[in-house]
């Protein structure tokens, strides 16, 4: 997967641009309960896997703080950069309605937080409600600034499930041992793939079962029979996860700060960018028992370059018994590494709650439809190393267009009137149609253009799209919308049929999702209204 794809520039490749303009823009004013957090970015030192290095952090730690609001709520965070270099904010998940100013990726709705300054976020919620989370959006900065927020019910309102007796946050991430900005440096040199992790994370700590981690460990101390909600968040650069806990099973309640008809299962499996809300009952035997977390790698079965480590935490029963030697390991429930089934089996079961308190809204139609072409290729530049030494760098795209990075902010280019920032020609389709995803492909499809493109909406169109996977270093492409949630359709394997397939739609209770992982060398497809004025895009996790 290359650095950031879709629609964000990252340091030395090239992301696919979509960025999508919507018209009628006003000021959005605060509503709610109005909360107020000041959010440090430092240099703060961490030992993990038997050394230590100096990583960015929001108020010194890893993960960050967590954003606790009720459904309505305002926010205002005040970011200091006390770093080394510009940052931005985004709010995952957040519509932000009318209010694109704040949303937070750089050089899309601002320009970096330079060092040594500030700048306050007004963060709106308004529908959303569940678990979301916040993260930098500026190169790879994300990998360690990031927090979980979670949205409660409105006042006077309820789960609709029984309340849980406790909850507790849990936000998978990867940890690297080199310094991750020279490992990006070194990347933009070669023009190679992106970085590998070398551990995953349960709220910091790998776990157990990685060197000098095991007194460390993540413990979630629960009782006997009670209800515990986990608010789960996938912050992984890249890499879809499977999660299990030994000996229990787990219900998904919530996708994406939205609610879904319950899906009871022995594991999860969820993407970069993605959030779940999950119920388990401590009902089984106390004892000490693994939550396991190991990559979900959607890639050939022969390609085996991935970070491999089983990341771990410890839900813990309280009480009086003697502490098993090691705790339980979910070996039967946790799928192997490339289990494709698996994923599929437990991804395809979304449904929306589609109740009378938690209606759909699914466009039963479309006005504007397009079809977009996920996929990785060669750029070249006389002034790179590139790969093999000759000028050719990765360079993921849609539609077969790499996204550039404006030298000011697209939304300023465009309140301010400033030609020449960006072209508003995104094609609804690629330039040429062909097998995406057989195995002899033309040199074409290869070597994307680059630009920096937008797609104009007019206020209150529905749009649907169709993301179609392809054949070229193929795997799960996770795809997160800005400014809106989107339905998900239907999704299938292989090339998209345009004559069969959207017979197989569900226009009745599709999942609301803000991020969706699109299959390996196949399609998903998606509608939203575009209600919300200003300038979003869309890109991979």
């Amino acid at each position: 997967m290359g650095l950031e794809k879709i629609g964000h520039l990252c340091p030395g490749f090239l992301g696919a641009g979509l960025l999508f303009f919507i018209g009628g823009m006003t000021l959005c004013m605060a509503q709610g309960n109005i909360h107020y957090y000041e959010f440090v970015l430092k240099e703060s030192n961490f030992t993990r896997l038997c050394s230590t290095k100096s990583i960015l952090t929001v108020n010194g730690s890893f993960p960050g703080p967590v954003i606790r609001v009720h459904k309505g709520d305002t926010v205002f965070v005040n970011v200091h950069n006390h770093g080394y270099y510009g940052a931005t904010i985004h709010w995952h998940g957040v519509k932000q309605p009318r209010n694109p100013w704040s949303d937070g990726p750089e050089f899309i709705t601002q320009c970096p937080i330079e060092p040594g300054t500030n700048f306050t976020y007004e963060v709106t919620f308004t529908t959303e409600e569940g678990t979301l989370w916040w993260h930098a959006h500026s190169e790879w900065t994300r990998a360690t600034v990031h927090g979980a927020i979670v949205v409660l019910p409105a006042a006077g309102t309820v789960y609709p499930f029984p309340k849980p007796d406790e909850e507790e946050v849990i936000v998978l991430a990867c940890w690297y041992k080199r310094d991750l900005r020279q490992m990006v440096e070194q990347a933009i040199a070669t023009g190679d793939d992106t970085p590998r992790s070398d551990a995953y994370t349960f709220n910091g700590q790998p776990g157990d079962l990685c060197p000098c981690s095991n007194e460390t460990s993540y413990r979630m101390l629960v009782d006997y029979g009670k209800a515990y909600l986990l608010r789960i968040v996938n912050a992984g650069m890249n890499a879809p996860f499977f999660f299990s806990i030994a000996n229990h099973t787990i219900t998904l309640v919530g996708l994406d700060a939205a609610y879904v008809k319950p899906v009871t299962s022995t594991y999860l499996v969820i993407s970069p960018g993605q959030t779940m809300d999950v119920l388990v009952t401590a009902n089984q035997t106390p004892s000490h028992y693994y939550m396991a977390a190991r990559q979900y790698s959607s890639t050939e079965p022969d390609i085996l370059f991935f970070d491999h480590v089983n990341a771990t935490a410890i839900l813990q029963y309280r009480g009086n018994y003697t502490p098993p030697s090691s705790p339980f390991f979910p070996s039967s429930t946790l799928p192997s590494y490339k289990d494709f089934i698996a994923a599929a089996n437990f991804t395809t079961r979304f449904r929306s709650l589609a109740s009378l308190e938690h209606p759909t809204n699914v466009p039963q139609n479309a006005t504007t439809r397009m079809f977009i072409v996920v996929s990785m290729g060669l750029v070249s530049n006389s002034s790179w190393n590139g790969i093999n030494g000759d000028g050719s760098k990765l360079a993921s795209s849609m539609n077969n267009i790499s996204w550039v990075n404006p030298p000011i902010d697209v939304l300023m280019a465009y309140y301010r009137n400033i030609s020449g920032i960006y072209e508003a020609d995104f094609p609804n389709d690629p330039p040429s149609s062909y097998n995406y995803t057989g195995q002899d492909l033309s040199i074409d499809t290869l070597l994307p253009m680059k630009g920096t493109k937008v797609k104009v909406l007019e206020y209150n169109e529905t749009v649907e799209i169709v993301f179609q996977g392809t054949n070229v270093l193929a795997e799960v492409h996770p795809m997160h919308l800005h400014g809106h949630s989107f339905y998900v359709i239907g999704t299938g394997i292989g090339n998209f049929d345009e004559e069969t397939d959207p017979k197989g739609y569900n226009l009745v209770d599709p999942p609301l999702v803000n991020t969706l992982a699109v299959p390996q060398e196949g399609w998903a497809t998606v509608r939203f209204m575009a209600n919300n004025p200003g300038m979003f895009f869309t890109f991979s996790c």
